[in-house]
């Protein structure tokens, strides 16, 4: 009798471990042979932008072993455009799956890294996954279909000729903004009453329907000075979001939003009160709803 218990106690052993093997491994890998565990990211897509910024950075090493690790991770699976990645805590950072759980549930520090990847790359949703043996799954929803991409770009291809026209980048820059505030009215529907007509959060509403709200003319500036080859983010405080763009190695705010104010007249006015201006301009000219977080746009504090 004995040994028929010891017989079936070790069956049913065997019968554990061969539901629980991908665990075990996953656990023998990671703790024992690291070697074997290293992740790569090779399939990036075409807007993958390969400079980096002083909060998040691109990164090879997707085992991390502090928060920053974490951010730059998440920074980089986001920024190359795939929809599904897996990563591993390192058996060295102790508080790997706390800071993993901390950051999936802060949508603000989520935002925050979707603004330094090219739109067609950022997300709409993102979804981490994780288990108690430190296997991080990340996936990822995008802010813009394929079909959406495919006429932006189209139509964009079209502008592009009657809007560049100066070797001087700025003038450039300000026909590109000209245009798509005389082009576009304001979405105060959307934004006063929640009355969704348009898509008017993206470039395709400015674009195609001529109507946007802040997140749909600084994605359709942002895409404009990204085929200008300028290096750019979206900076966003709680209720606004607008572009800042690198030239002549310092850093200016762009705000086509603001540029396009509302009247009380119902005539359309075009303005370059937020063209190009520092930091100390921008908040001199407005400091509630431009109120963003210098420990997350380092770039912009240099301006003080």
């Amino acid at each position: 009798m004995k040994k028929l218990f010891t017989i079936g106690l070790f069956l049913i052993l065997i019968g554990i471990i061969f539901q629980k093997k991908n665990d075990i491994m996953t656990v023998i890998n990671t703790y024992f042979f690291p070697e074997n565990n290293i992740v790569t990211l090779d399939n990036k897509n075409e807007y993958y932008r390969d400079y980096n910024f002083d909060y998040v950075k691109n990164t090879t090493v997707f085992s991390p072993t502090n928060f920053q690790d974490v951010l730059n991770i998440y920074y980089t699976v986001i920024n190359s455009g795939v929809k599904n990645f897996t990563f591993y805590c390192s058996s060295k950072y102790s508080d790997c799956l706390k800071d993993i759980e901390y950051l999936a549930n802060d949508q603000d520090k989520l935002s925050d890294i979707n603004n330094f990847v090219h739109p067609f790359n950022s997300f709409s949703h993102i979804e981490t996954e994780y288990d108690s043996l430190g296997k991080i799954v990340l996936n990822i929803k995008k802010t813009y279909s394929d079909d959406e991409i495919n006429l932006i770009n189209s139509k964009i291809d079209e502008l592009l000729p009657t809007l560049v026209t100066s070797d001087d980048m700025i003038q450039n820059i300000r026909n590109i903004h000209d245009f798509i505030i005389n082009n576009t009215t304001y979405d105060s529907l959307r934004s006063d009453q929640n009355i969704f007509t348009y898509k008017s959060d993206l470039a395709y509403g400015p674009l195609f329907e001529g109507y946007g709200i802040c997140g749909g003319y600084t994605d359709l500036m942002e895409l404009f000075l990204e085929r200008l080859g300028i290096k750019s983010y979206k900076v966003s405080s709680n209720n606004h979001v607008w572009n800042v763009v690198y030239l002549n190695d310092k850093w200016y705010h762009l705000d086509l939003t603001w540029d396009d104010p509302i009247s009380n007249d119902g005539n359309n006015y075009l303005e370059h009160n937020y063209f190009l201006i520092d930091t100390n301009q921008l908040l001199n000219l407005d400091v509630t709803e431009h109120d963003f977080n210098k420990n997350v746009y380092k770039e912009l504090k240099e301006a003080y």
